[in-house]
C-alpha cells in the first residue's frame, strides 16, 4: 500500500509551478504593454495638448482595449481592428491638425491684411494731414483773394460813381450836341431855301427843271446826247449858273457846317447794248454824274463840297413804260444834304 502511494505520487505531475511562471509571464507581458500604452499616452498626450476631449476618448478606448487584453490576449484580428481604429483616430487628428493648420494659415493671411490695412490707414492720415495744410493755405489765398475783391469792390464802386458823373455830362454834352445839330440842321435847311430860291431865279421856269422835295431835278437832255456822259454845251452855261449860285452859298454857309452838294445820277429802265463804252446804267448814271461834279469843280465850287454817285435804272420817279416816263427817269439831281 505504501509502495503504491509512493509510485502514485511519482505518477501525478505538479503543475502549479509552471502555471505559475506562465502566469508570471503574461503578468510582466501584460505590464510591459500597459507600459507602452501608457508611454505612448504620455506622447500623444504632449502631441495634442489642450485636446482635453479627445485625450479623454483616447483614455476611454486605451482603457478599454486594456480590459479587452485582459480578456482576450489571444485575438489578434481584434488587436488589430483596435490597431485599425487607433489608426483612424490617428487621422483623424492628423486631419484636425491640418485643418487647425489651415485655419492658423487663415489668420496669419487675415493678420497681412490687417497689416496692410494698418498701412493703407496711416496713408490715409498722411493725405488727410496734407489735405489740410492744402485746405489751410487754399484758407489763406481765399482770404487774400476776399481782400482784393473787396478793394475791386471798392474801386468799382469808385469807378461807378465816376461813371455817374461821366454819363450825366455825356447826357448833357449830348442834349447840347443835338441842340447843336438842330440849330444847324435848321441853318441848313434856311441856307438850302435861300440856295433853292436863288437857283430857280438863276435858272428861270424852265420845263425841265423842278423841285421835287429838297432837291433840284434836272433831265439828263439838258447836259449830255443819248448814252452819252460828255457835257453839251447848254449844258454847260446851265452847270455855269448852277456853279455861280455854289460859289456864292460857300461864302455864306460858315465853314463850320458840313455839308456838300450831291450829284446824283439815274436813268432809264432800258438796258444798254453793252457794246459801247458803259456796261450797264449804273457805269452811265454814275460817269454822267461824275463829269457834272467835275465841271462845277472846275468853275471853282471846293471839290470837298461834291459828291457824285449813280443810281442806274433803280430809283425811277415815275413807274410807267410811256416815253414821258422814261424821260422823266433819265434825270440828274442836285441835293443839299450833311456830309
Amino acid at each position: 500500500m505504501a509502495l503504491g502511494r509512493t509510485r502514485g505520487r511519482e505518477r501525478g505531475i505538479d503543475y502549479w509551478p509552471g502555471f505559475v511562471d506562465a502566469l508570471s509571464t503574461l503578468l510582466l507581458v501584460f505590464i510591459f504593454l500597459l507600459a507602452v500604452f501608457m508611454l505612448g499616452q504620455f506622447f500623444i498626450s504632449r502631441e495634442i495638448a489642450g485636446k482635453d476631449d479627445f485625450l479623454q476618448r483616447l483614455n476611454q478606448r486605451i482603457a478599454e482595449l486594456t480590459d479587452l487584453l485582459a480578456l482576450e490576449k489571444t485575438s489578434k484580428e481584434e488587436g488589430e481592428r483596435r490597431l485599425t481604429a487607433l489608426v483612424a483616430t490617428l487621422e483623424a487628428e492628423r486631419a484636425e491638425r491640418e485643418r487647425l493648420a489651415g485655419i492658423a494659415a487663415g489668420i496669419g493671411r487675415e493678420q497681412d491684411r490687417a497689416s496692410e490695412l494698418v498701412r493703407a490707414v496711416e496713408n490715409e492720415r498722411n493725405i488727410a494731414a496734407r489735405a489740410l495744410r492744402e485746405v489751410e493755405l487754399l484758407n489763406q489765398q481765399v482770404a487774400a483773394m476776399r481782400q482784393q475783391l473787396q478793394a475791386l469792390e471798392n474801386a468799382l464802386a469808385t469807378a461807378e460813381t465816376r461813371e455817374k458823373d461821366a454819363q450825366v455830362r455825356i447826357a448833357d454834352l449830348g442834349s447840347r450836341l443835338n441842340v447843336a445839330l438842330a440849330q444847324r440842321v435848321q441853318e441848313l435847311s434856311r441856307y438850302r431855301s435861300d440856295f433853292f430860291g436863288r437857283l430857280r431865279t438863276v435858272l428861270g421856269n424852265r420845263p425841265d427843271v423842278r423841285i421835287v422835295g429838297d432837291r433840284f431835278v434836272f433831265q439828263s437832255e439838258i447836259f449830255f446826247g443819248s448814252g452819252a456822259d460828255e457835257l453839251e454845251n447848254a449844258g454847260k452855261e446851265e452847270l455855269d449858273k448852277l456853279a455861280g449860285a455854289l460859289s456864292e452859298l460857300e461864302r455864306t454857309i460858315p465853314p463850320d457846317i458840313a455839308w456838300v452838294a450831291r450829284i446824283d445820277g439815274h436813268t432809264d429802265k432800258r438796258p444798254l447794248s453793252g457794246l459801247g463804252r458803259f456796261k450797264d446804267n449804273w457805269e452811265l448814271s454814275s460817269a454822267r454824274a461824275i463829269a457834272v461834279v467835275r465841271y462845277l469843280a472846275s468853275k471853282g465850287v471846293s471839290p470837298q463840297r461834291l459828291v457824285a454817285a449813280g443810281f442806274g435804272e433803280f430809283a425811277p420817279i415815275d413807274f410807267g413804260d410811256s416815253p414821258e416816263a422814261l424821260a422823266r427817269n433819265r434825270r440828274l439831281e442836285l441835293k443839299l444834304t450833311e456830309r
